[in-house]
């Protein structure tokens, strides 16, 4: 016969396991979680850990950022805009050598109004590159560096060399955004331009 002291250590015993289980579970749960947020947002983890000092506050802005996109319209182009654009950006590209100052605002404006076109609300830059940073990771950061060259130069502080890379980190932006890629192999890429001019 058991006692009631050895049915209450049983109960308690019970109940442990239950709570250790859960505990794991959780804690399994949360490791899929960072897993699944570092692999979708790449570098943009990393900045967003170092940048609000925690992972727990990293991932919830992460989180949020999805959630936010998820309710946006973002649509692809249609086959004649995203000609239309491609031309454009040929256009501009065409004329860095004799403005180069002239270019970088004008790619500036050509990324906005691609990014509008596709659906993406036209906020504050930092609410802008948060959006982006959830479909395509890989080329915020180039966003990021673009904006800076641009501050730099609307202070008159950056010089032709950086306003070209500022050219490039907006094609990196604007090839993504169009989804050219193989698509479009009349575009000149990124990487060629970086060696011309």
């Amino acid at each position: 016969m058991v006692t009631m002291n050895t049915q209450a250590w049983i109960i308690l015993g019970v109940v442990v396991v239950i709570v250790l289980i859960a505990l794991a579970a959780y804690l399994l749960y949360q490791k899929k979680q960072s897993h699944r947020l570092e692999q979708r947002f790449g570098p943009e983890y990393g900045r967003a850990v170092k940048e609000l000092g925690s992972r727990a506050k990293a991932e919830t802005e992460l989180k949020t950022r999805e959630k936010r996109v998820e309710h946006l319209n973002i649509v692809p182009l249609a086959p004649a805009e995203a000609d239309r654009f491609s031309q454009a950006w040929k256009l501009l590209q065409g004329n860095f050598v004799d403005n180069p100052k002239g270019v970088v605002v004008e790619a500036d404006q050509l990324v906005r109004e691609l990014l509008l076109k596709r659906g993406y609300p036209m906020g504050d830059f930092e609410r802008r590159a948060a959006d982006i940073s959830v479909d395509h990771p890989a080329v915020v950061t180039h966003y990021r560096a673009a904006q800076v060259i641009a501050a730099r130069d609307q202070r008159g502080e950056a010089d032709t060399e950086e306003l070209r890379k500022a050219v490039v980190h907006y094609r990196a932006l604007f090839d993504e955004l169009l989804e050219a890629g193989q698509d479009k192999p009349h575009l000149m890429p990124a990487k060629q331009m970086e060696t011309q001019s």
